[in-house]
């Protein structure tokens, strides 16, 4: 039982290829009367019995059948997903938006094939490398590898997706990263403490290296943390116009990386105050300064659009470090910020690992979303300081926060109307 889930594309496009490998899904407006919603998820028919050997008990799914996955624009869809669909021994189709065919999947799938599962159909953009949607998993066989070695450089979901599933492989999994670092590590910690609390053996015996040994799952129930990093650009409104926002419910701890806001917005010049709210969480209080710019900003993964709206609103130099990876998100971020930066008149440069704002923006215009909604919420940071901005497709918000537009306006002009 999840409660609290966050409804969104993202979320809603997770449960439907839960159903479609066998899972039920069931819905629960208003929870035991709490006020919010809840979902209850059945095991996958075909992994609900602990397995003894490699071979995949011959349930539903049927492993004659062909299955079909929807993975939207959704990271964890894509990349979470794979490995649990090989565990079912049907073939399954993976693909999604046009958008998604950019998306690097070589970790994912190199690890999956180490791990004795037929990979086919891997599509590639053009003049590029396989390791792209779309594709299909099929093990008859069932997964006989346990040991990996991959190189999550370009994305911590390459980890994540793989240690999810392990506990149901026949001899568990040990998992080696190659490369340097691993991009958002926060989101491991995460994937490793929720496998810890559902009573999974994992560990991590040296640096960059996991292992999850096999057994049950237990079902369990759990209340789903706010999402932080959508909280930023209405945490960053206050920042950039001098006003004050107050969010109930924030957590005293958390393995999100959006936990870094109470850091991040100090430092552009907010000030930031925490009020006892309950054993768990604040009330969190956000005031804006005089906007001022960190000379560095490191390491801030899906929030550094956001932080960028921040940085192109400064009149001093910024540098975004160890973000290099986000050019494989739902666009090149990177190249995204620079251009849409530059296009209301401010200078930025891409680096190797990551880009610098050198001056802020000056003027209005349009601010393109690519279908991705951190650029969508970059702009909408931008509109409220500078005059006549207007971000492209806004409705892309969908994807994590479908209400984001109605949210925002209720939140800069309580009784305005939008159109997205």
């Amino acid at each position: 039982m999840v409660i609290n889930p966050l409804h969104s594309r993202d979320s809603r496009l997770m449960l439907q290829a839960l159903a479609e490998l066998g899972s039920t899904v069931e819905h629960i407006p208003d929870w035991e009367n709490t006020g919010v919603d809840a979902v209850r998820i059945s095991p996958i028919p075909a992994l609900s019995s602990p397995q003894t050997s490699s071979a995949v008990p011959a349930s539903d799914p049927d492993p004659a059948r062909e299955y079909s996955i929807d993975c939207g624009l959704a990271g964890t869809v894509m990349r979470f997903l794979p490995a649990v669909a090989a565990l079912t021994g049907a073939r399954v189709h993976f693909d999604g938006d046009p958008e998604a065919h950019l998306r690097p999947m070589g970790a994912v799938l190199h690890a999956l094939r180490a791990l004795g599962v037929e990979i086919s159909g891997e599509g590639a953009p053009s003049g590029g490398q396989e390791g792209y949607l779309p594709f299909t998993v099929h093990a008859p066989e069932g997964v006989t590898g346990h040991e990996i070695t991959i190189d999550a450089s370009a994305s911590s979901q390459f980890v994540s997706g793989l240690l999810l599933a392990a506990a149901r492989m026949p001899r568990g999994l040990t998992l080696r990263h190659a490369g340097k670092s691993v991009p958002s590590l926060e989101h491991v910690e995460m994937t490793c403490k929720v496998l810890a609390e559902v009573g999974i053996e994992v560990s991590s015996p040296e640096l960059h290296t996991w292992k999850v040994d096999p057994g049950p799952i237990k079902s369990f129930t759990v209340r789903v943390e706010p999402d932080l990093s959508n909280a930023g650009p209405f945490l960053c409104a206050a920042a950039v116009t001098g006003g004050e926002v107050t969010m109930r419910g924030w957590p005293k701890t958390s393995t999100q990386i959006g936990r870094r806001w109470t850091e991040l917005l100090p430092a552009f010049g907010a000030s930031v105050e925490l009020e006892e709210e309950t054993d768990s969480t604040v009330t969190l209080h956000v005031r804006g300064g005089a906007l001022r710019s960190p000379a560095i900003v490191d390491g801030t993964a899906e929030l550094t659009p956001t932080v960028a709206a921040l940085a192109a609103l400064s009149d001093t130099p910024t540098q975004f470090t160890s973000v290099g990876h986000l050019r494989g998100h739902e666009t090149d971020r990177i190249a995204a910020l620079v251009a849409e930066i530059r296009r209301l008149g401010g200078t930025a440069e891409e680096t190797a690992d990551g880009f610098t704002v050198l001056s802020p923006v000056t003027h209005g215009g349009l601010v393109k979303s690519y279908a991705d909604h951190r650029m969508a919420t970059f702009g909408a940071v931008l509109g409220l300081v500078i005059a006549d901005v207007e971000v492209e497709d806004i409705s892309c918000t969908a994807k994590t926060m479908p209400d984001f537009p109605q949210m925002w306006a209720a939140l800069v002009t309580p009784d305005a109307k939008v159109s997205a």
